[in-house]
């Protein structure tokens, strides 16, 4: 059993010998807290852990002993100079990115499968299934699907069966079997195996010709009027359901894949969210589009808990872009803009988020003309941040080639670990600091009157002698309205001559 905080009344010789341990140079000397008046011994207090005790051991040597007692001393030395940690229930891993995360599981919404993790619990109206039985037969698996399916049209056979035994016991057919002038309502029937083989026979239309129904049973008649049409219907029900459910689109929705992690990273120097998706077979999707949700729980500012809250999360609807033609695989992005949900995660923000991608893709299927509908999802630790998905195709001779090996791979680039926002207010910074740039300095040119007036004074004598002055790199009102403003070196003369 475990003993904490035990009190003996007594101490074991062993560890009641005093020790001596030198730590960084200083003496330590460690004695025991044992009373000389009591005997009392705290084991919890000197050695600091649990003692666990099945039978009583025998004391181990005592050199053992006290290297032990010394290991214990050095531990708690070296505890008491660290910080204390607060231990924590959950346990705790690295993330991609070298953060420490408390490592929990989180439930998902959607399978990767496409499948809806959801079950639904306490519904007392369950007669409403009822009233859409053929759906209701058609969700069915293949297992129940099967025995409804064997059901219905065994127990109609036996029913109806039963049905012609019984007129055959009533009017005294089974008394007259070997009687040659009595005309029985169904010949050939003996008993009940022979009903049922001719219920069987009646329903199917198979008519062998040895069991005949004879005009002189009305309600024979009746019967086989009646177990003709409801046999049809039996046979439409039933057959109707089989077709269907063997061409639901939901096996086709197998050929349509999804990438097994979903990345973020520059796209046209702007953050984007990107997922492949892709069509395996040959025949192609028609009108496929497709559409993103965001999971995640909030709430309100009135306090209201929203439990898995969904998010339109956009995929080009604006542009059109959700609308594919997918005969290779297609890389969907989703711009991270002011309207994102994503627009404040940074790559830190996203190992702590608790979230689920939802992606949808719709269409039609080309060779049945039904509409196919794929799912599947993205939990944030499926979101690499930092990554970019391979390139697959190649050219070849006539034809292009899809690698479907590459499907799934990424590999690193570099991206900005801040968040779209931190990012484009740190574009905007830098445009502005740009333009005052340019501005400044253009202040800072000089002008022309400055220049001319720096002008030595031969170049003035010059200029009164109705000789014309050059100067580089300048350029006058005058020059800009004849067009000569394009010239490098520009020629500047007096206001007189121009004006005469």
């Amino acid at each position: 059993m475990a003993l904490e905080n035990s009190v003996f009344p007594s101490c074991p010789d062993s560890l009641s010998l005093p020790v001596e341990e030198k730590v960084e140079g200083e003496e330590v000397e460690v004695a025991t807290e044992a009373t000389a008046s009591t005997g009392v011994f705290n084991l919890l207090g000197e050695l600091g852990h649990v003692i666990t005790t099945e039978t009583a051991p025998s004391l181990p040597p005592l050199a053992k002993v006290n290297r032990s007692f010394q290991a214990k001393l050095a531990e708690r030395e070296a505890q008491a100079n660290e910080p204390r940690k607060k231990t924590q229930g959950t346990e705790k891993e690295r993330g991609r990115f070298g953060w420490v995360r408390t490592r929990r599981k989180r439930q998902r919404y959607v399978e990767k499968n496409g499948r809806c993790n959801v079950q639904h619990g306490n519904m007392r109206e369950t007669y409403r299934f009822l009233t859409d039985i053929f759906t209701t037969l058609v969700d069915l698996n293949w297992r129940c699907s099967l025995f409804v399916f064997v059901m219905a049209y065994a127990g109609t056979w036996l029913f109806f069966g039963a049905i012609w035994y019984l007129i055959a016991y009533c009017r005294g057919d089974l008394d007259h079997l070997e009687d040659e002038t009595w005309t029985p309502c169904v010949n050939n029937v003996n008993g009940f195996i022979s009903a049922f083989l001719f219920s069987i026979e009646t329903e199917t239309t198979i008519g062998y010709g040895h069991r005949v129904i004879t005009d002189q049973c009305p309600v024979g008649t009746m019967l086989l009027l009646l177990q003709a049409i409801l046999g049809s219907m039996v046979n439409a029900f039933m057959v109707g359901c089989m077709f269907v459910k063997i061409s639901q689109p939901n096996k086709r929705a197998e050929t349509l894949v999804f990438s097994k992690h979903a990345v973020i990273s520059l796209r046209d120097d702007k953050l984007c969210l990107m997922f492949r998706v892709g069509d395996l077979r040959s025949s192609h999707i028609v009108g496929a589009n497709m559409r993103a949700k965001l999971i995640k729980s909030k709430q309100t500012q009135e306090g209201e808990f929203i439990p898995l809250d969904q998010t339109d999360i956009s995929v080009g609807f604006e542009t059109g872009d959700d609308r594919l033609f997918l005969v290779s695989p297609l890389v969907i992005s989703h711009e991270i803009d002011v309207h994102s949900p994503f627009w404040d995660m940074s790559q830190a923000q996203l190992e702590k988020e608790d979230f689920e991608i939802v992606v949808i893709l719709e269409g039609m299927v080309e060779a049945t003309g039904m509409t196919c509908q794929a799912r599947s999802s993205y939990l944030a630790e499926e979101v690499l941040w930092g990554h970019r998905f391979s390139p697959m195709m190649s050219l070849a001779e006539g034809f292009f080639d899809i690698d479907y090996g590459a499907f799934h791979h990424t590999f690193e680039v570099v991206s900005p670990s801040c968040s779209a926002r931190e990012l484009s207010l740190a574009a905007a910074r830098l445009d502005a600091h740009l333009y005052w740039s340019i501005s400044s300095r253009l202040d800072e040119e000089p002008t022309l009157t400055n220049q001319a007036a720096k002008q030595p004074d031969s170049g003035s004598a010059n200029s009164k002698g109705g000789e014309p002055t050059f100067i580089v790199g300048e350029m006058t009102d005058i020059q800009e309205q004849t067009g000569l403003g394009e010239l490098n070196g520009s020629v500047a003369t007096d206001q007189s001559e121009s004006e005469a």
